[in-house]
């Protein structure tokens, strides 16, 4: 009988435990612990490596790995070809984020009109995103070539990819060209959540094309805008692959921005410390430029919710 009578009590204690919250909590925290596992994996401990990877030098091919301090990141501040690398890289982020944003927002305004074969220039100005971004660039470096491509078409032109002048901006217009049709998207369907009742509101008052878009189609789709260019400015930052097959930084180090950079040192070079360093960097710099966008967007945002 005692036995019994404590079987009961411990079913009912049980019971009092296991209540409908604490079951919910048990399986969210099931459901989410995949994702909390392979963010740790996979992002946190990286992150975590690699500043610690920036306090010491570890040359691979002599096998040492050495702890030098803050060593890294005065060579950092005293590096000319960093502040080359970093120039570089401003000139291609600002020249990728204007033409990108500015292509993008001008296309989905002519392509959201009701007028035959829009669906079809929709589908071909966003195909080169689904396209493999090596492949997109080998095909580039062959249209770019100073003796063939499009220099043949036109019966001749500069050395696209080895002229100083034109090759920042090859680079630029090659990576244009492949992502414009992402924000185009974005773009399109936020002009289509714009009510219709506004532009005819405007357009009985006398208000003009510019003055419309500018009065309501800006304000209305500007947290798309928002979106579209942190995303925008955090990929012209990491920008890779396209240097590599391209220019590999050249000529001389005008193409040189601070990822390939960074790969010239930690992988070419074997400085995997001070490529580290340079790491942290562009994740301080990555990470400025974003809380930048986000705070000045209570200035120019609207319709938040």
């Amino acid at each position: 009988m005692a036995t019994l009578t404590a079987r009961v009590a411990k079913r009912r204690s049980s019971a009092r435990f296991w209540t409908v919250r604490r079951r919910d909590y048990l399986v969210g925290y099931l459901l989410i612990t995949p994702q909390l596992v392979g963010s740790l994996l996979f992002v946190l401990l990286p992150l975590a490596l690699v500043g610690w990877f920036s306090l010491n030098e570890w040359n691979v091919l002599a096998g040492t790995f050495e702890y030098v301090g803050l060593d890294n990141y005065a060579k950092l501040v005293a590096d000319q070809q960093l502040r080359d690398s970093l120039s570089a890289t401003a000139i291609f982020s600002a020249g990728l984020v204007v033409l990108n944003l500015t292509l993008a927002l001008l296309l989905a305004v002519l392509l959201n009109q009701k007028l035959r074969g829009t669906v079809v220039f929709r589908a071909l100005f966003f195909s080169p995103v689904l396209v493999s971004l090596v492949a997109w660039t080998i095909v580039w470096q062959f249209l770019l070539q100073p003796s063939g491509g499009i220099n043949a078409l036109f019966g001749g032109g500069p050395n696209w990819l080895r002229n100083s002048g034109t090759a920042m901006l090859s680079v630029i217009v090659v990576q244009v060209i492949k992502n414009v049709g992402l924000n185009m998207v974005l773009f399109l369907a936020a002009l289509q959540g714009v009510p219709k009742q506004l532009y005819e509101a405007a357009q009985l008052d006398g208000a003009g094309a510019w003055t419309r878009f500018r009065r309501i189609t800006l304000p209305m789709i500007s947290p798309t805008v928002l979106l579209t260019s942190i995303i925008t400015v955090v990929g012209s930052l990491q920008v890779f692959a396209q240097i590599a097959v391209l220019t590999q930084g050249g000529p001389g180090t005008s193409t040189t921005v601070l990822v390939y950079y960074l790969y010239q040192q930690a992988f070419p070079f074997h400085h995997f410390g001070y490529g580290a360093t340079i790491s942290v960097l562009l994740f301080l710099i990555v990470g400025a430029l974003t809380l930048l966008q986000w705070r000045m967007r209570r200035k120019w945002v609207f319709l938040e919710t």
